[in-house]
């Protein structure tokens, strides 16, 4: 019954957290709180907006436990960094458009973000995103204009760069 919203819960996980790895592993634990909850018999009317509160709810307690500790490098990405594979340079040419976009999503307030990420990226309708965020559907739709125009502001630069 939930698996078939794994790709709305990877895409807002995605957004909520800063590496593809800490993304899986979001993932990972919010089906586990859902199996939980609903081992307990707190089972939502619909799946989606409650799968979407789960891993909210975990990106936003992660968050607050990284800033309380310092940031963990691990050997592999010295390694990358000493000259094997691909350069920095590489992999930024290779992901201008993403990184672009990613650098823009992450500049947002974070109820624009949110609101973007359920609504557009997790396809979730207003009504739900509202749910999900505890919030009139208004607000949801005022947070996704502003939203959205913040992001075509800070995105222009990048396509005029791209057409000529």
């Amino acid at each position: 019954m939930t698996l078939p919203a794994m790709d709305m819960v990877h895409a807002i996980a995605r957004r909520a957290v800063g590496s593809a790895q800490d993304a899986e592993d979001l993932v990972q634990d919010t089906y586990l709180a859902a199996f939980r909850a609903w081992t307990d018999e707190r089972r939502p009317r619909k799946v989606e907006p409650w799968l979407a509160t789960i891993c909210l709810n975990l990106a936003r307690s992660r968050y607050r436990a990284h800033a309380r500790r310092p940031i963990e490098v691990s050997i592999a990405e010295v390694s990358s960094l000493a000259g094997e594979g691909p350069g920095p340079e590489d992999l930024a040419l290779a992901a201008v458009d993403r990184g672009a976009l990613d650098r823009a999503l992450g500049s947002l307030p974070e109820e624009q973000r949110i609101a973007i990420t359920l609504v557009d990226l997790a396809d979730l309708s207003i009504l739900d995103a509202a749910h999900v965020m505890e919030t009139p559907k208004g607000t949801v739709l005022s947070r996704l204009h502003r939203g959205r125009r913040a992001l075509a502001l800070l995105l222009a630069p990048e396509m005029r760069e791209e057409g000529g």
